[in-house]
């Protein structure tokens, strides 16, 4: 197995959603692409799907010096090896890079967030830059990106998490703030203990409310130059409001199970959103 064929088989397996948004994109492109979102999901696992604190930090440490690596001009990870295969200039990521790593430790050292502004740090991380980073690929002006694709990447990240709560629960996080649950009289035992009430659905209402909200806004702000050059941002978008819509129609139901769109609605759903105007 190349490099190439690890990156697709980790990040965007058949019937994902990153696999039908990645084939919107330029087909010169795929391959950077598909390599960004394997990186993402490799961060993800180390701190997610680790157990022990310590483990997951003697990971993320790993892949830290496999960074710095790679800016080196010596990867030795399938990953690695495809970005620098892929990315040109390494040196002028670098910096993201750091700081989607950095974005991912913050889930070894917090389960809980105060209150919205807390959680913003979070989102800018590992949401929110990691859109600016698709972003820049294909942009017609990269040093612009950031502008408008951090605000799509915090709410395509708040999405997510609406859709993974009840996983996320289970494993001791709780990215809903504290403050937000205290006011609408729901616990974090709700949550773990998969407990539906009403007033769980207005949280998750207000939730969803935002999330949608700021996809919807971000794609408003999209410049008219960038929407064709953003087939596959302007894809996860459509998947994640269609996923919020799905999410509401089931009652919020997501303590209890991951509600997901079935792959020939996903095909359907980014073929159209990349082409609309």
């Amino acid at each position: 197995m190349n490099f190439d064929e690890y990156c697709q088989q980790k990040a965007a397996p058949p019937g994902s959603s990153s696999y039908y948004a990645l084939r919107q994109a330029p087909a010169g492109r795929q391959p950077l692409l598909t390599a960004l979102f394997a990186l993402r999901r490799e961060f993800e696992e180390t701190v997610k799907e680790t157990s022990d604190p310590t483990i997951g930090r003697t990971k993320l440490a790993w892949w830290q010096n496999e960074t710095a690596a790679l800016a080196a001009g010596k990867p030795s990870h399938p990953v690695s090896k495809a970005l620098a295969a892929h990315l040109g200039d390494v040196q002028t990521e670098y910096a993201a890079l750091q700081a989607l790593l950095a974005g991912f430790e913050m889930d070894l050292d917090q389960a809980r967030y105060l209150d919205y502004p807390n959680l913003r740090r979070y989102l800018q991380d590992v949401g929110g830059n990691f859109a600016a980073l698709i972003a820049r690929t294909t942009a017609q002006d990269p040093a612009r990106a950031a502008e408008w694709a951090e605000p799509l990447g915090h709410s395509l990240m708040l999405a997510q998490l609406v859709a993974e709560l009840g996983n996320d629960a289970r494993h001791g996080r709780i990215y809903i703030p504290i403050d937000e649950m205290q006011r609408f009289n729901v616990t974090a035992a709700d949550l773990i203990n998969r407990k539906y009430s009403d007033a769980f659905t207005e949280l998750m209402r207000f939730q969803t409310k935002r999330a949608r909200d700021g996809i919807q806004s971000a794609l408003a702000a999209l410049p008219a130059a960038e929407r064709r050059t953003q087939r596959t941002l302007r894809a996860l978008a459509a998947l994640a409001l269609a996923l919020l819509d799905e999410i509401e129609r089931d009652g919020y139901h997501v303590l209890h199970q991951r509600i997901a769109l079935t792959p020939v609605r996903k095909l359907w759903i980014t073929w159209r959103a990349a082409r609309q105007r």
